[in-house]
């Protein structure tokens, strides 16, 4: 599911960062001066956005020479990226290409690291990151926590049907709703019915009333593996996913209740990637 940007996309990024040239290049007057960049790894690092920077470069007219594809664990240390062409080409595409691989880099190798510790305790389970992350930054961010091994929770409102509290509240509460899951699922036969429970009471309602994924949030894991245990005993065949608050830390201590999803945002927020970015005269 690791897919590219489109130019538009690209363009835009370039347009922010360059949108009238590189005025310090240009007075320096070492523009047509020939040179090469090379972006390697600090730290060990599973990477993202190498094909979007690489276009980057060659937009702003550089030359690629290497790109290693994005979804690659590396250790600190390793060249993945280089392009030659002019100080001009390569000063205007630099900081666009470095900050797009090292957000991008960031979130896949958060991704990675919380996939890899969940699946060292249930290789079955599946880690989900929501539509939490910064307006403008979504198709990067899916494409990076693609590359980290998990998928997107949901891309938008128009392919699901999630409900929560918010939702129910205009039924006058999770208990009156109930009753419309059958007529949903009658409705929308290729979609899943998802519903969210704040308590093990919830969860159950939900869990009987034949929706097809119960939605745990904010639970603990000590309390959730007993929910757990409740829940498959009244639906063996619900799918339980448990949302709220889960990250880097707490992910092993969730996969280990028993659930089959892990939903989380924490992926989206926190440091980049520690990547290198030189430029070399030719």
């Amino acid at each position: 599911m690791i897919t590219c940007l489109p130019d538009s996309v690209i363009e835009r990024f370039i347009d922010e960062d360059v949108p009238y040239g590189d005025l310090t290049t240009h007075l320096l007057g070492i523009g047509d001066r020939p040179g090469r960049i090379v972006f390697s790894t600090r730290e060990e690092t599973i990477l993202c956005g190498t094909e979007e920077a690489a276009r980057v470069l060659q937009k702003c007219g550089a030359t690629l020479t290497s790109c290693t594809p994005s979804g690659t664990k590396l250790a600190a240390g390793v060249e993945f990226l280089s392009a030659e062409g002019s100080a001009q080409a390569l000063h205007a595409g630099w900081k666009v290409s470095l900050n797009l691989l090292e957000y991008a880099s960031g979130i896949a190798s958060r991704t990675g690291r919380i996939v890899a510790a969940c699946h060292a305790i249930n290789p079955a389970l599946t880690v989900v990151a929501t539509r939490k992350s910064f307006p403008g930054t979504k198709r990067i961010a899916i494409k990076a926590i693609t590359a980290g091994g998990a998928l997107p929770h949901r891309l938008g409102l128009s392919e699901t049907v999630l409900v929560f509290k918010q939702h129910t509240a205009f039924f006058g509460g999770l208990e009156p709703f109930i009753g419309m899951v059958a007529e949903l699922k009658s409705q929308a036969h290729e979609t899943k019915i998802n519903v969210e429970a704040d308590t093990c009471e919830e969860a159950l309602l939900v869990a009987r009333s034949g929706a097809d994924i119960v939605q745990l949030d904010k639970i603990a894991p000590a309390e959730l593996t007993a929910t757990v245990a409740a829940i498959r005993a009244a639906n063996p065949n619900i799918l339980i996913s448990a949302a709220g608050g889960i990250n880097e830390i707490n992910a092993a201590d969730y996969a280990a209740t028993g659930i089959d999803i892990i939903v989380l945002s924490s992926v989206y927020f926190g440091k980049p990637s520690d990547i290198k970015a030189a430029i070399i005269p030719a």
